[in-house]
């Protein structure tokens, strides 16, 4: 999980859209002032075609995972926990027009996918986040919810991200805009990941805990697997490197959080990131920090 800052007292600039207030979602683009209409492509909304703030205004999380699948299982989760009136049925795909992304709205709840890797779901978020801010939304939190790649815990742990970071252990997103490489935080909200730690004590067949999750732009090499069409680094040093990471705080790998993180900071949204790992967890015959009899 990931989760970053409410938004400012800042008021926006534009003359539309004048949103004042500690906690509303903010955009970082003076263009959008001056556009008749945005369109939210990979989504199959708009700001003409669609009233946004009545079909989204009464938004305060959202949950984000790669799996369309996965995503509508959860919204189906969700109607059945907050006992909705409205049949199951009715729950339909709000984006059903593309086949990018899903898109499911359960009460104040959005559940959406965002595919694989860092390119996919930065497309998303900028979409999602200005969908936020034309249905003028406040005091959003949302949560990335997916698997990875466990070191050093048992597989079946929930680890709760208190630091998104890169290949170099950094609490960094370095993103190349234009011929310039802007380098972004990626500084996650503290409370909230103390909150839902103190929710899991209250779910024991979960075990869970805080570590710092890495982010990689690659499922094979970038994350010392030995498996892919390419390999170039020997056994020993992609064991060196894992355990270099696990000495550094790192428990888990996956291809968001990074971007995920430093986007949501940047507009006043508190992000949270919850990434299980009971897929598989790296090397557990030989790198000596897994409890191997727990392999599934």
């Amino acid at each position: 999980m990931t989760s970053s800052f409410p938004a400012s007292n800042t008021s926006m600039r534009s003359e539309r859209n004048t949103y004042v207030g500690k906690g509303f979602v903010h955009v970082k683009n003076p263009y959008l002032d001056s556009m008749d209409e945005d369109v939210l492509y990979h989504l199959d909304l708009g700001t003409k075609t669609h009233n946004l703030p009545e079909m989204f205004g009464d938004v305060k999380f959202v949950c984000v995972g790669g799996s369309p699948n996965r995503m509508k299982a959860f919204a189906l989760f969700m109607h059945k926990e907050l006992r909705l009136e409205d049949s199951e049925e009715d729950i339909k795909d709000i984006c059903a027009g593309t086949d990018r992304y899903c898109m499911y709205k359960i009460g104040p709840v959005l559940s959406i996918s965002h595919g694989m890797g860092i390119p996919s779901i930065s497309i998303m978020l900028h979409e999602l986040i200005k969908l936020l801010y034309h249905a003028r939304c406040c005091d959003v939190t949302i949560i990335r919810i997916g698997t990875s790649g466990g070191i050093g815990i048992a597989p079946g742990s929930v680890v709760i991200t208190d630091r998104a970071v890169d290949s170099f252990f950094k609490p960094r997103f370095e993103q190349v805009i234009l011929d310039n490489v802007v380098t972004r935080s990626t500084e996650l909200d503290k409370e909230l990941a103390e909150e839902l730690f103190n929710c899991s004590k209250e779910i024991p067949d979960f075990p869970t805990l805080i570590g710092h999750t890495m982010c990689t732009y690659d499922f094979y090499e970038g994350q010392g697997r030995l498996d892919g069409a390419l390999c170039s680094f020997s056994r020993e040093k992609g064991l060196d490197y894992l355990k270099r990471a696990y000495n550094a705080g790192i428990r888990n790998i996956e291809m968001e959080s990074t971007v995920f993180a430093a986007m949501c900071r940047l507009c006043g949204l508190k992000d949270f990131k919850r990434v299980s790992t009971r897929l598989y967890c790296y090397f557990p015959s030989c790198c000596g920090l897994c409890d191997t009899s727990q392999q599934t």
